[in-house]
């Protein structure tokens, strides 16, 4: 396999202690592993740092060599955690979209909706609830999304997700039958 010096190098097999299996673009072929050790600076989470820094092409990237859209950090956070905190919609969609879990909590407790809503990002609040992240989960403090944003409009999306959805009444059902 041959590459260039800033390429980025998908490590797929690291079983042979001479030659690692790697992938770089759309080409795929062996590696001297101790040419990797000594040159490369490794980065352990992509999609997380991708998803961090709001980079949209380096996560379509990842996504496209099979890194895990549900792997977590060591914080115990998703890359869907990390898109929220930063308000990076398209990312989040990207993330929702590639079957990413909308509820997973991390070490702390948070879903990405706390992250959403302790950001006060009302539009990435918004897209989680439509793809079903649950405005009831407590984190390790005891607290919902809703006691964690300052923001009104997140607070409104919330509270509406909160609301029975199919509030409605059956005018029919409400009449006793006059047999």
């Amino acid at each position: 396999l041959s590459f260039d010096e800033g390429d980025t190098l998908y490590i797929l097999d690291m079983s042979n202690t001479d030659w690692w299996k790697a992938k770089c673009g759309n080409n795929t072929g062996l590696i001297p592993s101790n040419y990797v050790d000594q040159n490369t600076e490794a980065i352990d989470y992509p999609l997380h740092e991708a998803s961090k820094r709001g980079n949209i092409t380096f996560m379509r990237e990842c996504i496209s060599n099979n890194v895990s859209v549900n792997g977590l950090d060591k914080a115990g956070s998703t890359p869907l955690h990390w898109a929220a905190h930063g308000g990076h919609l398209d990312c989040i969609q990207l993330l929702l979209g590639s079957n990413c879990q909308v509820n997973v909590q991390n070490k702390l407790g948070d879903t990405p909706l706390h992250s959403a809503a302790w950001k006060n990002h009302a539009e990435a609040v918004k897209l989680l609830i439509q793809k079903g992240a649950r405005v009831d989960i407590k984190n390790n403090e005891g607290r919902l999304p809703l006691e964690l944003t300052k923001d009104p409009e997140c607070a409104a999306l919330i509270k509406q997700a909160v609301a029975p959805r199919n509030s409605y009444s059956n005018d029919y059902g409400d009449e006793e039958d006059s047999d």
